[in-house]
């Protein structure tokens, strides 16, 4: 059930509605993010520049985003590759930034310089064709929960933010459908 207070009380976390509109925020900071990945690992930039499949927003946010319950304590979204043949995305790869002013507010253990919420960006390279259906793909990763990752990503809620016009689809849990 949706709340209609802006910032639970007790854990600092945000009870603002998530729109669409702010998906694709979303999606536009993880871009500029990923640009300046490749800016600084040419040798990245080589092998997986034009090889983005979808971007989705991931775990507790995008959970809340599907039922209204506990509110935003910061947002995950995450890129997924075409793998390429000489190897994979660096699955190491995590950039934090400030999601910057916003009705979500602050979260108070964020670093003093945010404005708004932490936003955590990652990426992986999944076994798939450049032109395979970037849902089809992602359910299939979470479906089989063969890694830590698709184990963590699976156990809260996955929407897709990117390619634009499907932003907003529900990815996991495997609905079927947008919301």
């Amino acid at each position: 059930m949706w709340k209609h207070r802006s910032v639970a009380e007790s854990s600092g976390r945000s009870l603002t509605r998530i729109e669409v509109t702010d998906l694709l925020r979303l999606a536009g900071l993880a871009a500029r993010a990923e640009a300046e990945l490749f800016a600084r690992r040419p040798a990245v930039a080589r092998r997986y520049s034009g090889r983005l499949l979808c971007r989705a927003s991931c775990q507790g946010a995008a959970l809340y985003y599907l039922s209204g319950e506990k509110g935003i304590k910061d947002f995950d979204v995450w890129s997924f590759y075409a793998e390429h043949d000489d190897g994979p995305f660096p699955y190491r790869w995590h950039l934090q930034r400030d999601f910057g002013p916003s009705k979500f507010g602050r979260y108070p253990g964020d670093p003093p310089s945010y404005v708004g919420r932490h936003v955590d960006f990652l990426g992986r390279s999944l076994p798939a064709g450049l032109h395979t259906d970037p849902a089809a793909v992602l359910r299939k990763y979470l479906s089989t929960g063969q890694t830590a990752t698709a184990k963590a990503l699976a156990a809260k809620a996955v929407i897709l933010i990117d390619p634009k016009h499907r932003a907003d689809e529900i990815v996991w849990p495997d609905t079927g459908h947008t919301r």
